[in-house]
């Protein structure tokens, strides 16, 4: 038998005696695109909040204020603990540290899913596999090649806090505690790739890690008496560090070893499974679950039922703790105007009232439920790429009705996660006898189902023309809305630039009455999208 050279996915042709660069090569062009996008998000927004500090903070946090600021929960809870808010750094890491962190840990995690459980789900690295570098050797080159990025997002971010004139010390701590995060991230979607057979499996399994880290760090800071919970989770480890401050290196040194042996656990777990199976293999047999197969809407409701579950209880479990701390938040912002202040300017008005208090967070929620609609698309890209929707294809349904089905039952999704939200804040709220009506919580979640459906529409437009973006742009609308906003209010950009973003139309329900006319544009626009999307997805040729 001759070997013989073969194009990869991506270009890249393999050889025996180059297969090693090869795959090295191939992990580089499946991640640099996303990779250049999350360093530009995470280098320019720390650096803009460094270069802004002395205009939008400046004298005006005196030693009472930063007292009273880090004797309070909720702003613990919320934000991490405040340190060196004095210090153009300092402040930086506290009101964008956390925020990026997890920004970078999500798109470790769904990245490192995406090009190892991913790629071998769709049968694509069959021919890696086949040649001379093992799975281990295709597993841990695609870990160095994200680890290498990461380091490069950090250290761009080194750059831009120091030529946004901050200490070198502090931030190449910050840099090293936000690239660490990611990375450990990476190494965990990773491992859960070897263990779970299928790529939503190892998904859903690093983000409830994510979530349960984020949630540590919470608590840990919130309560006093748990603070210890901190060093279980990289997001507290990172806190712990205190840049700009004391500089800690103890606690990077334990995200530094948690993170090697979640890699080495990955890398030695790709070399004892076979191609395309995991540590925990699925069932050969099974009784047959045949509930709500009968038709093609039942079969997407089905297919959304278990994520639904996921997704709700991680965003529940936030929206149950804003309720909690609504009290101890508005009558600290109460208190200190000042605060109050700067939040308006980073785009969150009103914190003065419970009203205006859940009404600033109920914005927030719809980048979640705007992820989720996206996923929930991308999922239908996934399955078509999979040959997993090649039999349905082969009934009497078309493409369209298929189609629309998905949507309208992942806009019903939406509908419910936004409804949970509501109900759990005005449970928390009543916890703490905050007083929020039931019908205002609810007003105030539903509020942001316009911006949510625009992010539904891109993400068909881009089933329908761009299939292996659909995720990206399907939370364009939503997380770069978002960013766009906070960006446009911070830096003092023209009217023009704020109005650009979708949040800049969504009025503060339950504080003041829904903006109508701005939400009948979004919907309107979220049709057009969709319908363009649903076109093209009609007219081009299935992928497999």
């Amino acid at each position: 038998m001759t070997a013989v050279d073969a194009p990869a996915p991506g270009g890249v042709r393999l050889s025996g005696r180059a297969g090693g660069s090869a795959v090295t090569a191939l992990a580089w062009r499946q991640v640099r695109r996303g990779g250049l996008v999350v360093a530009a998000v995470v280098a320019g927004m720390s650096a803009m909040v460094a270069a802004t500090y002395a205009s939008t903070v400046g004298d005006a946090l005196d030693a009472a204020a930063l007292a009273a600021l880090a004797e309070n929960p909720a702003i613990r809870t919320l934000f991490g603990e405040p340190i060196a808010l004095g210090d153009p750094g300092g402040f930086t890491v506290w009101r964008t540290g956390t925020v990026l962190a997890v920004l970078l840990g999500v798109w470790g995690l769904l990245t490192a899913t995406r090009v190892t459980r991913g790629e071998e789900e769709t049968g694509r690295w069959e021919l890696l596999a086949a040649g001379r570098v093992p799975v281990a050797g295709i597993v841990a080159r695609h870990l160095a090649v994200l680890a290498g990025t990461l380091l490069a997002v950090g250290l761009v971010t080194v750059g831009a806090l120091v030529a946004a004139g901050t200490a070198v010390p502090g931030a190449l701590l910050h840099g090293a505690c936000l690239a660490l995060v990611g990375l450990h991230f990476v190494a965990a979607g990773t491992l859960a790739a070897q263990v779970f057979p299928t790529r939503g499996a190892a998904t859903g399994a690093a983000v409830a890690l994510l979530g349960t880290g984020l949630l540590a760090r919470m608590v840990g800071d919130g309560v006093d008496a748990l603070g210890w919970l901190r060093w279980l989770s990289p997001f507290g480890l990172a806190a712990l560090a205190r840049p700009y401050a004391s500089d800690r290196v103890l606690p990077l040194v334990a995200l530094m070893a948690t993170t090697a042996a979640l890699a080495v656990a990955a890398v030695v777990a790709a070399g004892h499974r076979d191609v395309r199976g995991g540590w925990l293999a699925a069932p050969s047999a099974r009784a047959s679950r045949r509930w709500l197969l009968g038709s093609v809407p039942g079969f997407a409701a089905r297919r959304l039922a278990r994520p639904l579950l996921g997704w709700a209880a991680g965003v529940g479990s936030y929206y149950l703790l804003i309720g909690l701390l609504a009290v101890s938040m508005t009558e600290f912002l109460a208190a200190n105007p000042r605060f109050a202040d700067l939040a308006a300017e980073a785009g969150f008005a009103g914190l003065g009232s419970v009203e205006g208090y859940v009404a600033a967070l109920f914005a927030l929620l719809a980048i979640p439920i705007a992820v989720f609609v996206a996923v929930r698309v991308a999922a239908t890209a996934a399955d078509e790429t999979g040959r997993r929707l090649t039999l349905l294809y082969a009934q009497p349904v078309t493409r369209v009705r298929l189609l629309v089905a998905e949507v309208a039952v992942t806009g019903v999704g939406a509908l419910l996660l936004a409804v949970g939200a509501g109900l759990l804040t005005w449970v928390g709220c009543a916890v703490v006898d905050a007083p929020l009506a039931l019908d205002a919580a609810l007003a105030g979640a539903v509020n942001v189902l316009p911006v949510v459906l625009l992010c539904l529409g891109a993400a068909v437009l881009a089933l329908g023309w761009a299939p292996g973006a659909v995720t990206a742009v399907g939370a364009l609308p939503a997380a770069g809305g978002f960013l766009l906003h906070v960006l446009a209010d911070s830096t003092g950009a023209p009217p023009w630039v704020g109005r650009l973003s979708p949040f800049a139309h969504l009025a503060p329900v339950p504080d003041l009455p829904p903006d109508w006319p701005a939400a009948a544009v979004m919907l309107a626009t979220a049709a057009a999208l969709g319908l363009l999307g649903a076109a093209g997805y009609r007219r081009r040729d299935l992928r497999g």
